[in-house]
């Protein structure tokens, strides 16, 4: 036993009068006999296996008071291979704090943290995350971090942003925060927490102390606190000297805005807008100003343009008033069954109405459909691309049938059209504990795998989904993953006879339609324009409205371009205000008609960067650089992308600007690192600015 540790040695054969003795006696240190046999024989062993759990326990007490180190180390593993699950982490992570058992405590965090955010309901584990003293128990552990208490802190904001609960998460996350940055987004987030609970004096404090920092982005907190505690010219100086002093972007103008009335404000968010397409709340001012003056229809055309490339459910909320103020109870009914796909808990008319209240309230005064009618419904309207309208026919199908897994994976679909991929994950997952059958099941798994990254594990859930049963959405999404995953020549293959087996099985014409456009796009990719302009033709007969964009692709392969244009041209006319149609028309037509295009793009959808760096490009082309990086930096003020900072990055370099090329590189590497053509020009901007000086 004396090798377990140096000080344990001491103890037996030091000059101690305990030494001499023939028998130790451990009693009065709290350990049991048991517990000194199973030490003696690990002594001899190194073997835990062989022991139970409490054994093991006071093993690992008594290594931690007589510092041995080999057997804490083996206990601490031991005991951390048994938390499994939320039981086992709410027994153990006591001993393992109170031992400083690192894995052990490792492992119960895992558990914690998996099973967030139901976890913090559980008073030990808030105890233990929120106060001061356990953080202090982490922090001995070695287990306190910023990212802990970062991570801690957004999914308590997410739950209740107002709750005492995020507020000493954010507390303990600022006694965390070491450099300034970290202070930064710390007392930051403590100003919004302070402002939500109304908390304002507070509010300006902790933002103050954000500003003092360097966060830039606190002054708007700084300005909103003062003018909820009555200073509204304060705040106004405030803004109106961060846009003389910094280069002005949308949202310093949206802010200031707040701040003052009339044509100036209004002067203010048309400046927002041009800067920053992106910013909802100018839209909402100019929609309710319009309602005011009693311009309905410019209301809903005003909240529209918003709503066609970024939907919220406040916008929804908005143009769904406008509706009712018009009495159109179908489409005002529609908003609100999207508003509620989106957000379930959604509260409207400023939170003091559930959403499904609004619902019953207009349920009677709307068209009413049996299932059979709303399936001839979505099968319009997803062919109209009207995803807006499918999520709201979804939604009703589910108010007579809640438990129809089928329709939550529809639901999912339309949602990551729609960008919407939280709710889209939802939705999947709401798919699969629905599930009816093992074989369905497995596949909602496998793409939620997929959806998370785990592209091999996706396709290892539908080999086993087929197994069990061949079904069209278990090949779908083999094929779909596995043409993600590889391009070559053979894989191709696979993927097509993979989509060729799906096509075989029981499905609708909507899933059948796009198992038919992606046939189509494989068939491309191998060259064999043929078969997918039949694919694509097939898939159009069924109501597949964007196979158009595939077939316009094959004509152009096939050098026919006035029929590619024709074919985008018909894709424009069925899915109206549909902004990535006329950007991918603009390839089949002339600089003029493409610059048409694409400014009615832009105008749709301000987001899709494509326009932006085309018209940059002609611009270059005609030996107007300054007007070129205007054009990129408007995209890239609301965008910064990864493709448009390195095209301004070689515009510069061009124009042998090698500061402003260096800048640009730095930012477009944050985003990729490791991208090859962008460290290329950046480190040959850096030789020219040494060779210079």
């Amino acid at each position: 036993m004396a090798s377990l540790s140096r000080p344990f040695m001491t103890m037996l054969y030091g000059g101690f009068v305990e030494s001499r003795r023939e028998k130790i006696i451990f009693s009065l240190n709290d350990f049991s006999v048991e517990v000194m046999r199973a030490v003696e024989v690990f002594s001899r062993t190194k073997r835990l296996s062989q022991f139970g759990n409490d054994l093991v326990l006071g093993m690992l007490s008594f290594a931690n008071r007589f510092c041995c180190t080999d057997m804490k180390a083996a206990c601490d593993a031991h005991l951390a291979a048994l938390v499994l699950d939320m039981d086992d982490a709410l027994l153990l992570i006591e001993y393992g704090l109170e031992e400083m058992a690192y894995l052990l405590v490792a492992a119960c965090l895992q558990v914690f943290l998996r099973e967030l955010p139901s976890s913090m309901q559980r008073l030990s584990v808030m105890r233990l995350f929120c106060s001061v003293e356990g953080r202090d128990r982490l922090a001995a552990v070695g287990h306190v971090s910023f990212s802990l208490y970062c991570f801690l802190s957004q999914v308590a904001m997410e739950e209740d942003m107002k709750s005492n609960m995020t507020v000493m998460l954010l507390e303990r996350l600022g006694e965390c925060a070491e450099n300034g940055w970290q202070k930064q987004l710390a007392y930051h987030q403590l100003g919004v927490v302070m402002f939500e609970r109304k908390e304002y004096k507070d509010a300006q404090n902790w933002f103050e102390a954000a500003l003092k920092e360097g966060h830039i982005y606190s002054s708007v907190g700084v300005a909103r606190a003062k003018y909820k505690r009555g200073h509204t010219y304060s705040s106004y100086k405030m803004i109106n000297s961060l846009i003389s002093d910094l280069k002005p972007v949308g949202w310093m103008y949206q802010e200031r805005s707040l701040y003052c009335i009339g044509k100036e404000k209004a002067m203010d968010l048309i400046s927002a807008t041009e800067l920053d397409p992106t910013l909802s709340f100018p839209y909402k001012h100019r929609a309710v100003f319009f309602l005011e003056e009693n311009k309905i229809g410019a209301a809903i055309s005003e909240i529209n343009k918003i709503i066609g490339f970024k939907i919220s459910p406040d916008c929804l909320e908005l143009r769904a008033w406008f509706l009712i103020a018009m009495k159109d109870y179908e489409r005002a009914l529609r908003d609100v069954r999207a508003i509620l796909t989106l957000d379930p808990n959604y509260m409207m008319f400023y939170g003091n109405m559930k959403g499904d209240r609004l619902v019953e309230l207009l349920r009677p005064v709307a068209q009413k459909w049996n299932q059979a009618d709303c399936w001839m419904q979505l099968y319009d309207r997803w062919s109209s691309v009207d995803d807006i309208g499918s999520l709201a026919v979804v939604h009703q199908m589910l108010e007579n049938n809640p438990g129809k897994s089928i329709l939550r994976f529809r639901q999912s679909l339309l949602l990551l059209r729609l960008n919407s991929q939280k709710a889209a994950m939802r939705s999947l997952r709401l798919a699969r504990n629905h599930s009816s059958s093992a074989h369905e099941r497995l596949v909602y798994e496998g793409w939620i795998l997929y959806d998370t990254g785990h592209r091999e594990e996706a396709i290892a859930k539908a080999e086993e989904s087929i197994s069990i049963q061949r079904s069209f959405e278990a090949f779908f999404l083999k094929a779909y993953a596995l043409a993600d995953s590889c391009i070559d020549s053979e894989s191709s293959k696979s993927v097509i006879d993979l989509l060729e087996e799906a096509l075989k099985c029981p499905s609708d014409g909507l899933r059948k339609g796009q198992a038919l456009n992606n046939l189509g796009s494989i068939y491309v990719d191998c060259d064999q324009l043929d078969l997918a302009a039949d694919c694509y033709k097939h898939a159009l007969n069924i109501k597949h409205t964007r196979a158009h964009q595939g077939l316009a692709r094959v004509y152009h392969l096939q050098r026919q371009p006035k029929a590619a244009y024709d074919e985008m041209s018909k894709l424009i006319e069925k899915a109206q205000n549909n902004a990535s149609a006329y950007e991918k028309r603009s390839e089949y037509c002339d600089r003029e008609l493409a610059k048409n295009d694409l400014s009615l793009a832009t105008q749709l959808d301000p987001l899709r960067t494509y326009p932006y760096r085309y018209r940059a490009a002609v611009l270059m082309d005609d030996h107007k650089e300054t007007e070129a990086i205007a054009e990129l930096s408007r995209a890239i003020n609301f965008k910064p992308e990864l493709q448009l900072l390195h095209l301004r990055a070689a515009f510069y370099e061009s124009m042998d600007d090698y500061v402003s090329t260096v800048q640009d590189c730095e930012a477009a590497l944050c985003l990729d690192p490791s991208h090859a053509e962008v460290l290329e020009i950046c480190n040959r901007a850096r030789q020219k600015i040494i060779d210079g000086k």
